[in-house]
């Protein structure tokens, strides 16, 4: 279908008049005319009834107008993002976030890429940092948000944000009373954690600072920080959670606890291909520095 005929008649549609409709236009009405007959021969079917001070659009007329409206504006957005590539401005992104880490600086770097970049399509997904990293190395994923450490030779990371770690405790727990905590407090305790193949840098991390003198006592696995925070909730258990994630759920029955210094925290980066040559990417990264 000839896209010139299709904003021809979408402007008649909207002018009910063709004197009107060829100005907008800038062309003579008797073109005008010849271009919407054409239009009427190809579809093979009338389009505008006409009238001697004005026209109606017809039935059929009246669905080609709204059908003409989306076809162009797709056809107008097309041609921006074949002028955004062309100017280097456009592409695509495949970009994961990891589970426990949305909101904060990680959500406004995006927000602000995807601001100064409109013509570049994001594609993003969550997972954990393992599956992230390993759609990283297989090329599915271009960049990823992770929880360091990331050893993998073929990747580097960038710096996003840190947060300090609390201990969710069940509101009816003695811990709950006090305003921070001390580590040997939290020693024993009942724990409940994720499995530690999603996220093995994390999960040392987190031991390694909350319990760095051993009694880790874990009790149960759950799948996801959410999880975490709801089987502290049924009074059994006591979790060690990242700030903004556990703040943000806001699960009944569970109180947020800091720990005494010096403060736990866990890091957020940004990791990529060693190699990465996706121009989308470097103007991400770019953001970082």
């Amino acid at each position: 279908m000839d896209l010139r005929r299709l904003r021809y008649f979408a402007v008649l549609a909207e002018e009910l008049h063709f004197t009107r409709a060829a100005g907008r236009l800038r062309i003579a009405q008797p073109a005008l005319s010849q271009q919407i007959r054409a239009l009427e021969q190809e579809l093979g079917a009338a389009l505008i009834d006409r009238g001697g001070r004005g026209c109606a659009l017809t039935p059929i007329g009246r669905l080609v107008a709204d059908e003409a409206s989306a076809l162009l504006a797709q056809a107008a957005a097309a041609r921006e993002r074949i002028d955004a590539a062309v100017r280097g401005q456009g592409g695509r992104i495949r970009l994961a976030y990891t589970r426990s880490a949305r909101g904060g600086r990680v959500d406004a770097l995006v927000a602000r890429f995807r601001a100064e970049n409109p013509y570049v399509e994001v594609l993003a997904e969550t997972g954990w940092t393992a599956p992230n990293v390993a759609g990283l190395l297989a090329g599915r994923l271009d960049v990823a948000f992770v929880r360091p450490p990331v050893t993998e030779p073929g990747l580097r990371c960038r710096f996003v944000d840190t947060e300090e770690l609390l201990l969710a405790v069940p509101a009816d727990h003695p811990l709950a009373r006090r305003r921070a905590i001390p580590r040997e407090l939290a020693a024993g305790e009942p724990a409940v954690m994720w499995p530690r193949e999603n996220g093995p840098g994390m999960y040392d991390r987190i031991v390694g600072q909350v319990w760095p003198r051993g009694g880790f006592n874990l009790v149960r696995h759950e799948p996801d920080d959410e999880q975490l925070l709801r089987a502290v909730a049924g009074g059994a258990v006591v979790a060690a959670v990242p700030a903004g994630r556990a703040r943000a759920l806001r699960v009944p029955r569970v109180r947020l606890r800091r720990f005494t210094a010096p403060v736990p925290t866990v890091d957020i980066a940004l990791a990529y291909p060693a190699q990465a040559d996706n121009p989308a990417v470097m103007r991400l990264l770019a953001l970082l520095e």
